[in-house]
């Protein structure tokens, strides 16, 4: 008779009527405990306790249960092997053919704050059955989703037996999960940035249209463990997701969450194209339009407080790929679902990464965020920053970390003008900000920099403004720097020196 050891966490009908398939087509039920008492409150009689398999009870409140040779050896057990099949039949050993596992919940548990409640949830005996029965997919089917019951239920329906090739795919997923498993519970008990081993622990939660282009298969995987802003949101309205959306979403968010006041940031192609706070919402979204009108236009915006009826009826007009803000007031939605195929995102967590991750090819580049935003700086030059102009560059500041290296932002007030970055070097990209911020305004103008000026060239430019770009915050550090401090006491420039830089590739 063939045999199925089943042994779950997670109980429901998609099991019952799984192993009441296995019941009427023969199989022989071996079952721990829990799963025990609910197959047979559930009306399935021919089961059998591990227990009587084993000859052994329970113990330790369940840590063992089924680490035994009686079950170990009916899986292991290769049956091209004559010595093997001979070994236990010695030992009156049953094959065993399916071993359906499911495992404690550590991901769903692992935010408890009990470290010894979160113990309890790391799975011992699951694991290494089913790491058994996939090593010895030849002749044991192991089975640790649910939707695959389906598979296994029409090959075994139509042929008898699971075939090959699904034997083999089911046991590549058994070492998917058990791999990602204890990925998990390394991560929590290390909590090392670098460890010796990188891995990740990351489950699919929706496939894509596609990724940067068409032609490009694409997939989002979100943490097992961590919590994060870009995990826990929810689309509202709209057509799917893209790639190119969830990272510009991910930037947009990041900015705006950096404010207490008001705040609104448009991304484009992970590049933020306009930033602005305001006393309420519908000023500083008035501002960030203003600021690049021209980016705007399929663009991400994010906002970090509620939209409003008024808001709402500013943006319905205007082509937006996507909306992000944390909540929508009555009504709001009726407004923007006049886009069919905007996408509205209602968006809450605080941004958590500690880690980021950038691969390359046969191997992955692994640094914290950088998150370091000081208000310690250093004036080098003769002439001192107002507070408006302070406040001004400190805001643009938190802009600027955001932007393509090389990067420079040109702001007035709490509000930018000009965004520029990604160039191969600094002069352009100061050039092209510049030019950008005076079509908007001539004066009152700070500039900031991702890193130092390796020539003054930088400054010069910016007095090319005619007055307009009066102060300027860069990190410092070149072997020229003074060359730049002298030119801006020739233009009346005040500048000061941060010693960080932000570089973003």
């Amino acid at each position: 008779m063939k045999k199925a050891l089943i042994s779950v966490y997670e109980k429901d009908g998609k099991l019952f009527d799984f192993v009441n398939f296995l019941n009427r087509k023969g199989y022989q039920i071996i079952s721990t405990g829990g799963t025990f008492q609910y197959l047979k409150k559930h009306g399935i009689n021919h089961v059998l306790k591990i227990s009587e398999i084993t000859s052994f009870p329970e113990i330790l409140d369940g840590r063992i249960k089924t680490i035994h040779p009686n079950i170990y050896g009916g899986i292991l057990a290769n049956r091209f092997i004559e010595e093997h099949m001979n070994s236990i039949l010695f030992h009156n050993i049953s094959p065993i053919d399916i071993v359906l596992v499911n495992f404690y919940p550590f991901f769903e548990k692992i935010h408890l704050k009990s470290f010894n409640s979160l113990i309890e949830f790391i799975d011992i005996g699951g694991p290494s059955m089913l790491r058994a029965a996939a090593k010895n997919f030849l002749h044991v089917t192991a089975i640790t989703d649910k939707n695959d019951y389906i598979l296994v239920k029409n090959e075994i329906e139509y042929n008898g037996m699971t075939s090959l090739k699904l034997r083999k795919k089911l046991a590549g997923k058994v070492f998917n999960l058990t791999s990602a498993y204890d990925s998990a519970i390394s991560q929590y008990l290390l909590e090392e940035d670098f460890p010796t081993y990188f891995h990740s622990s990351y489950k699919k939660k929706m496939n894509l249209r596609y990724g940067e282009n068409p032609h490009q298969q694409a997939a989002y995987y979100v943490s097992t463990i961590h919590q994060g802003a870009m995990r826990n949101f929810h689309q509202l309205h709209g057509k799917e997701l893209s790639f190119n959306n969830l990272r510009d979403m991910d930037i947009a968010w990041k900015v705006v969450s950096q404010f207490s006041e008001p705040a609104c940031c448009t991304v484009k192609h992970s590049t933020p194209c306009g930033v602005a706070l305001g006393k309420n919402i519908i000023e500083a979204f008035q501002k960030t339009y203003y600021a690049d009108d021209i980016s705007f236009f399929g663009g991400i915006m994010a906002v970090n407080v509620p939209i409003t009826k008024e808001l709402a009826n500013e943006i319905k007009n205007i082509f937006l790929e996507v909306i992000l803000s944390p909540s929508y007031e009555t009504d709001v939605l009726n407004i923007l679902k006049i886009k069919k195929n905007m996408r509205v995102i209602r968006i809450n967590e605080p941004i958590s990464d500690t880690l980021e991750y950038v691969k390359i090819d046969g191997g992955v580049l692994v640094q914290q965020v950088d998150r370091f935003l000081s208000k310690n700086y250093k004036i080098v030059t003769k002439k001192k920053f107002s507070d408006k102009e302070l406040m001004s560059l400190f805001f643009a500041q938190k802009v600027v970390k955001y932007v393509k290296s090389n990067a420079i932002v040109v702001a007035k007030g709490t509000q930018t003008l000009g965004i520029s970055g990604g160039q191969t070097n600094r002069i352009w990209a100061a050039r092209q900000a510049i030019e950008r911020a005076l079509e908007k305004s001539k004066r009152d103008l700070v500039l900031v920099s991702d890193a130092f000026f390796p020539f003054r060239d930088v400054v010069d430019e910016a007095a090319r403004s005619g007055g307009g770009i009066r102060a300027i915050i860069q990190p410092g550090g070149s072997i020229r720097d003074e060359e730049s401090v002298k030119a801006c006491d020739e233009y009346g420039i005040a500048m000061a020196f941060t010693g960080k830089r932000h570089f973003k590739h």
